[in-house]
């Protein structure tokens, strides 16, 4: 048995192996529903063998959507929709998880593809909310710094989406307080400039993680697992930084989370991010040494033995990829060919299964 291939047991859930697709966003909804696309590119990623198929960010509210075209699960009739694609996903496998999010002050952005900025009220956008009234760059709109009844409403937004979460048939949430997001910006001292409890100490700027974290935890199954990610550092001076993370990470856990997905960045623009294979990985570690906590590692993580490797050394007990798994979404499957396991193909693909070494056997012969 690899490492990569051997399950992981969560509470009361066991992942058939140790790959995840990561949350990518597809910004191709409409109200926060799920349409084709989503059926097609979820379901694809499950008959590839992940262990764990993890949505995009789901928008805990309206205005905490990314953009106009972001999942979400505001609504009964969100999570009603969600059903049948999940369904597939356990059928194929792979274990159902969604990400809950709240984009706060990076609210209101189009799709990558359609610019950059804020959209503006005229086309649909509206005005973000954040820790404190500070834009993320020129051209974002200035949200409004919530106050103690606004952040009581987040608070309440993440346990009622993770209440229709379950409903849907979810086994696995994530917590997204990573990338410059709400929960990010508030434990961040580059975005977070309040004066109340929810500001200043290390303390005060973890306040909102932990909140939303227990009371999600206190809604969420106590056999199904939680996950929480994180940005590990800013990548600039005087922001958040990996021990930081690490001190959260611990509290955390003694909270109920029971593993800490740990990316990068994403807090302001211009942060100078020293990308590469695997630049992420020894955050995973020290969080996972530091903490006692298992850890998910992210992060140009392409090759099959690269992945193999982090496993073996202790550097995290879960690989998330994500642009890999788009270029090619039998990633898991060509991966268990490559270390010699036996990985459940999907029927109708069978054939394939064994295609490239049928077809070198009549070349050998005719040499």
């Amino acid at each position: 048995m690899t490492n990569l291939f051997s399950p992981l047991k969560l509470r009361g859930l066991t992942l058939p192996n140790r790959i995840a697709v990561s949350p990518m966003c597809q910004y191709q909804a409409e109200d926060g529903l799920v349409n084709e696309w989503h059926r097609v590119h979820y379901g694809g990623l499950a008959q590839g063998g992940a262990g764990l198929v993890l949505t995009e960010a789901m928008a805990v509210r309206p205005e905490a959507r990314i953009s106009p075209n972001d999942l979400g699960l505001w609504s009964d009739q969100q999570a009603e929709a969600l059903a049948p694609i999940l369904r597939f996903l356990a059928a194929q496998g792979a274990v159902p998880g969604v990400q809950l999010a709240h984009a706060g002050r990076k609210a209101s952005n189009p799709a990558p593809w359609k610019g950059s900025g804020s959209v503006p009220l005229s086309a649909g956008g509206w005005v973000p909310v954040a820790p404190s009234a500070l834009p993320f760059d020129g051209g974002w709109t200035r949200p409004t710094a919530l106050d103690e009844a606004g952040i009581a409403d987040v608070i309440q937004a993440f346990v009622a989406a993770a209440r229709r979460a379950l409903a849907a048939g979810f086994q696995v949430a994530e917590i997204h307080s990573a990338h410059g997001y709400l929960l990010h910006q508030f434990l961040s001292p580059l975005t977070n400039h309040r004066e109340d409890r929810y500001g200043g100490s290390f303390e005060n700027r973890t306040r909102l993680a932990r909140e939303v974290v227990a009371a999600v935890r206190a809604e969420w199954p106590e056999r199904l697992p939680l996950f929480v990610r994180i940005s590990a550092t800013d990548w600039v001076e005087g922001g958040w930084d990996l021990e930081q993370s690490v001190q959260l990470a611990a509290a955390l856990k003694d909270l109920g989370a029971d593993l800490i997905d740990c990316s990068s960045g994403g807090l302001v623009p211009g942060a100078r991010i020293p990308l590469g294979p695997g630049y992420q990985v020894p955050f995973a570690a020290r969080v996972r040494a530091g903490a006692g906590v298992p850890t998910g590692a992210v992060g140009l993580i392409t090759e099959t033995q690269q992945a193999e490797q982090i496993l073996a050394e202790g550097s995290a007990d879960l690989i998330l990829l994500g642009r890999e798994l788009l270029r090619n979404p039998r990633w898991p499957l060509c991966a268990a060919q490559e270390l010699g396991v036996e990985a459940p193909w999907p029927a109708s693909y069978i054939r394939a299964a064994r295609g490239p070494a049928v077809l070198r056997q009549p070349l050998e012969k005719s040499r």
